[in-house]
């Protein structure tokens, strides 16, 4: 018996791909289409009973394909779940848990082994969280086209800086099938438009006005559908595999957390997944058992006859497609996002009706009797506690990461960019979380109004409303008084507003909760210096370069607080060691330039700044303080040609 179902099983991938022929020695590879869907909880879907939104494409795709009900996802975070998608692995297997961690290039990408077959792959994102050259490095193995965001950002506009609508997405995936139309295609779309803020545009922001996360999911929609539709004027529509599936939900106040990353609960985790095979099989097929968004790279492997790698988290879903299994799998739940808090890890295991979450205040619920996850029925010495407790141990002991988190090192603006969509960087939490064990840290059950009012405050921060920001985050200093990450950000705040010394007294009140965070300092030392205090500014600031010599900004903070204090070559070292640290920098060599000039050290400041000025240099501070160097020995005339090149530069700057 166990023989003939492997043999009807084998036969049925052959079967519902369509595309083998006797006389052929190989099989006709089908297009594949991946399509993500950021953000998008499954009871927010049309075909999915929820009759308050129209999907239309997404219906079509479940009429004419197979609907699985109970589709989770491990992690509530885009790159990671993404990742889990493209690998087939849970995060703590692949190692990805954290923005800008590289995947090791050990992890085969399902772009990858498809290009190994002659596919020829392309993936168009939605936002810069998925951006391969930042926060999501490793993830372009494998494409031979990669829609990464310009370099530097070519507009301020949050569109097109750190977001893409949908149907740009879609147009850019057009144009490039449209000049690559021949061969097998492995393409990826990520619609990135249900994440807030939740801005769609007409006519569904008119539609949608009171519910305009759902606008988001119904724009998002019409961008898929209009590719469909692109699909079937293209004639490629028919024999084509389509995938589309959400790469996590979102909470919508659920359990308290109005979006998403910090909790494992259904809100974030079940997500809609839709396959379409070849030829519409098994179309209006649907699938109740659980499932898991790590079954999907297993599963386009095996329908295209291709190996999988060993050892993956997830299998192929080909059993449910032809209704030959209804067995549910065990999924799994991590998230680390809380560490950058200062808050515990949270690990899930979902097996047979009940759902177990490892937290510092543990959680059991009986999944049929309270599927909202409202009643918390943990016992320590529960007989459904201990199995499930067994189960999350056994998948932690075989975890290359053992349960540890790696930083992702990404760039200061690259932090401001995770700021503008509403997540939290390294350098935000990085001294809150060194402890030995996560668990003896905060619950973020305890702390999640907390994270709601940080996420309000980087929001409206990203928006230009100051205001709103300042209001959130005195709210949670109402909360959490030491909090450095909201003493930090009005610091920030306050800055910006031009309110030093009140920043200085929010840094000075961070740098005291961490006092080992050379960042925090340095900004204390700039807040410090800003505000007049120099003797102040110098002293922190040398203390932040104890801790870190090499923060290129506090060099250069340092050196121009010591040439307010007269003492040039001390800002002279200080500059030159900034060079060091980043050799391009222009605003390094004018500050040495300066600091040279006050020595009366002429002749080495036009030596410095000469090469500048020879290659088209748009800089008019560079210019002025060139022509100072060349009045310092004499040469007149190319100190006022000098100071002609820095007005009119300083002309061609001014608003017209």
């Amino acid at each position: 018996m166990r023989a003939f179902s492997i043999v009807l099983c084998c036969s049925a991938g052959i079967v519902l791909l369509g595309g083998y022929a006797l006389a052929e020695e190989k099989p006709i590879r089908p297009d594949v289409f991946l399509i993500t869907i950021d953000t998008l909880r499954a009871d927010h879907v049309h075909c999915y009973g929820y009759d308050r939104i129209r999907t239309p494409a997404l219906d079509l795709l479940a009429k004419q394909g197979i609907r699985f009900t109970q589709a989770f996802t491990p992690s509530p975070i885009t790159n990671s779940s993404h990742t889990s998608i493209m690998t087939g692995l849970l995060p703590s297997a692949h190692g990805v848990s954290d923005f800008g961690v590289p995947l090791p290039a050990i992890h085969p990408t399902l772009a990858a082994l498809l290009a190994k077959r002659g596919y020829r792959n392309a993936a168009f994102i939605g936002a810069v969280i998925l951006d391969s050259k930042n926060l999501a490095p490793g993830l372009d193995r494998g494409f031979e086209f990669y829609d990464n965001f310009p370099e530097p950002a070519t507009t301020k506009s949050r569109w097109g800086r750190i977001e893409r609508r949908g149907m740009e997405v879609e147009q850019r995936a057009e144009s490039w099938l449209n000049a690559h139309p021949a061969g097998a295609h492995f393409v990826w779309l990520h619609f990135y438009d249900p994440h807030d803020p939740y801005e769609p545009p007409p006519p569904y922001s008119e539609v949608y006005k009171d519910r305009l996360y759902d606008g988001e999911i119904a724009y998002a929609d019409s961008a898929l559908g209009r590719f469909l539709a692109y699909l079937k004027k293209q004639q490629w529509y028919e024999g084509a595999m389509i995938v589309v599936v959400g790469d996590h939900g979102e909470g919508l106040g659920e359990h308290r957390e109005d979006t998403h990353g910090i909790f494992l609960y259904d809100s974030t985790t079940h997500v809609p997944l839709i396959v379409k095979l070849p030829n519409e099989r098994e179309a209006g097929r649907t699938v109740a058992a659980q499932v898991r968004t790590t079954d999907i790279m297993p599963t386009v492997l095996s329908l295209l006859g291709v190996a999988a790698p060993p050892s993956l988290d997830g299998d192929s879903l080909e059993p449910f497609l032809t209704g030959i299994e209804a067995t549910p799998r065990t999924v799994f739940g991590e998230t680390d996002y809380p560490l950058r808090f200062g808050w515990a890890p949270l690990r899930s295991v979902r097996k047979e009706g009940f759902e177990f979450i490892e937290a510092p205040k543990p959680e059991l619920y009986d999944l049929h009797a309270d599927p909202g996850e409202l009643r918390n029925q943990y016992q320590p010495w529960d007989g459904t506690v201990q199995k499930l407790r067994r189960v999350l141990a056994e998948l932690s002991a075989k975890s290359p990461a053992a349960g540890k988190t790696s930083p992702g090192a990404v760039s200061v603006g690259t932090i401001d960019e995770l700021h503008a969509l509403g997540y939290l960087g390294s350098a935000d939490a990085r001294s809150a979380t060194d402890v030995p064990e996560p668990s003896l840290l905060p619950d973020p059950k305890d702390k999640i109004e907390e994270q709601n009012l940080l996420h309000i405050a980087m929001m409206a921060s990203e928006n230009g409303e100051p205001n709103k920001a300042r209001m959130a985050l005195e709210k949670l200093l109402q909360l959490d008084e030491s909090s450095a990450i909201a003493l930090r950000q009005l610091g920030q705040l306050e800055m910006a507003s031009g309110n030093y010394g009140k920043a200085a007294g929010y840094f000075r009140r961070s740098q005291d909760a961490r006092p080992n965070d050379a960042t925090d300092a340095s900004e204390y030392g700039r807040a410090l210096e800003m505000s007049g205090d120099l003797p102040g500014a110098r002293d922190v600031l040398q203390a932040s370069l104890k801790l870190n010599p090499d923060q290129f900004a506090a060099r250069l903070s340092l050196g121009r607080v010591y040439l307010r204090l007269n003492d040039s070559e001390a800002a002279e070292s200080q500059f030159e060691s900034a060079a060091l640290l980043q050799p391009g920098s222009s605003e390094a060599q004018i500050d040495l330039a300066k600091a040279l000039i006050r020595q009366k050290k002429f002749a080495d400041a036009v030596e410095l700044l000469e090469p500048i000025a020879g290659s088209s240099n748009d800089d008019a501070e560079m210019f002025e303080v060139l022509a100072a160097a060349y009045t310092g020995l004499g040469r007149q005339q190319d100190a006022q040609r000098a100071q002609s090149q820095a007005r009119a530069l300083q002309k061609s700057k001014r608003p017209q």
